[in-house]
């Protein structure tokens, strides 16, 4: 087990490379078990989602080579339809595979997936959607067993833009016979990079980024070099750290558009922000003011995974806010660390009312989720004194070289064994 130390007070200074979207790269991965041919994946993220992903990938008998930074996928030899129940628990994403492996072998049994203790995310949506496509599902023993003759397209209308539903069913429908149509679909520059990929290895794939997505099966999918998006929500984490600790950075291959929502928010606490081509830079040199309400809601709106950050950034802001979380109803448990740290926060059902303090004051604090971890990450920096961040596998998910970035900007930070 490892933790980080942090010595906050730093100003974060310099510039930073964002990585490829673990959210994108994730179902990207899901798709190389569609096709004979290799898919190499370009600057792949090094984060433990992507280690847990690549293992699963293999035990389906797929081989994933390494090339620097690029993944090579070739799932020529596949030979498996069963996702291992220890993988499966270690990440949520698992799940992405059904749609996958349904196509390519017309069975499948997952394990229910894991990843983060942030509330009920469940299956159904993404089961709803591969019944109507024709596919014969049944749960034994907390497995989800899943079989088909063949796969039909047909209309799918989903009871809520789930992002996970939406990329399984583009999954599975595109070597469907016929149309498949995804209505309220999920809108998130995710979705559209898979979209992107599909089209790249051969698919009839349109409509991607509204709420209507159309796919013509094929019969059969190649393989491509496929460079996905940047992470929208690391970009949002570094601009919410260096807003929190003051100074200016510079974050390379970042997209503007994609976090609108999170930028437009940072101009109203009083930071300076300008942008440019693939590039995002904030300033910040005094104590800001609070923005009086954040509503996480389906992408365009503010993200549920900037939500934690956000909120530690109100902590030390002038004035109150209200964070209200639509989305996951547990994605406040981080909040009694922030109050260890000097932070008032009172949380009642999906509001947190927030009073801002002059500073964090350091404390031992544990990460328990990707996403709070980060949050607590920021205010160790910002805080007076020293921190330490307990149970960092859970920041590991999703952030590559998360403490080296950190320093290349300024931040006091090391990462130590316990």
């Amino acid at each position: 087990m490892e933790k980080y130390i942090i010595n906050g007070g730093n100003k974060l200074y310099g510039g930073v490379e964002i990585q490829s979207a673990k959210n994108s790269v994730l179902p990207v991965l899901a798709a190389t078990v569609l096709t004979d041919e290799k898919i190499r994946v370009l600057n792949m993220p090094d984060i433990s989602d992507v280690r847990n992903m690549v293992k699963i990938l293999t035990r389906l008998g797929c081989k994933a080579v390494f090339d620097g930074n690029d993944l090579i996928v070739d799932s020529s030899c596949a030979d498996c339809y069963e996702i291992p129940s220890e993988l499966a628990h270690e990440l949520r994403s698992s799940v992405f595979l059904l749609g996958s492996v349904i196509s390519r072998f017309h069975m499948a049994k997952i394990a229910y997936p894991g990843g983060c203790d942030i509330g009920l995310r469940p299956v159904d949506l993404h089961l709803t959607g591969l019944k109507r496509l024709g596919v014969e599902i049944t749960e034994e023993n907390g497995y989800i067993i899943c079989k088909c003759d063949k796969l039909c397209g047909n209309e799918i209308m989903l009871d809520c833009p789930s992002v996970g539903a939406t990329e399984n069913i583009m999954l599975a429908a595109v070597k469907a016979e016929g149309t498949t149509v995804i209505k309220n679909a999920a809108r998130e520059p995710e979705i559209e990079d898979l979209q992107k990929l599909l089209n790249c290895m051969g698919a009839k794939v349109k409509g991607a980024g509204s709420s209507s997505i159309t796919i013509e099966g094929v019969k059969r999918l190649g393989g491509c070099d496929f460079l996905p998006i940047s992470d929208r929500i690391e970009a949002g984490t570094f601009l919410i750290a260096a807003a929190m600790c003051g100074g200016e950075i510079e974050l390379k291959r970042a997209c503007a558009e994609n976090i609108s929502s999170l930028l437009h928010k940072l101009r109203e606490n009083g930071c300076k922000i300008r942008v440019g081509n693939d590039k995002i830079i904030l300033e910040n040199h005094r104590r800001l003011t609070s923005v009086k309400s954040i509503e996480t809601q389906p992408y365009p709106g503010f993200p549920t995974d900037l939500q934690a950050q956000i909120t530690a950034l109100c902590c030390i802001c002038r004035g109150q806010s209200i964070v209200t979380e639509n989305l996951f109803e547990t994605r406040f448990k981080y909040v009694p660390e922030l109050r260890k740290m000097g932070a008032d926060i009172t949380v009642i059902n999906r509001n947190a009312f927030v009073r801002g303090v002059e500073k964090f004051r350091g404390a031992t604090v544990i990460a328990h989720d990707l996403r709070g971890g980060a949050a607590l990450v920021s205010a160790g920096l910002a805080a007076e004194g020293r921190s330490e961040i307990l149970d960092i596998s859970h920041i590991d998910r999703g952030y590559g070289s998360f403490e080296y970035k950190l320093r290349k900007l300024g931040g006091d930070i090391v990462r130590v064994s316990v």
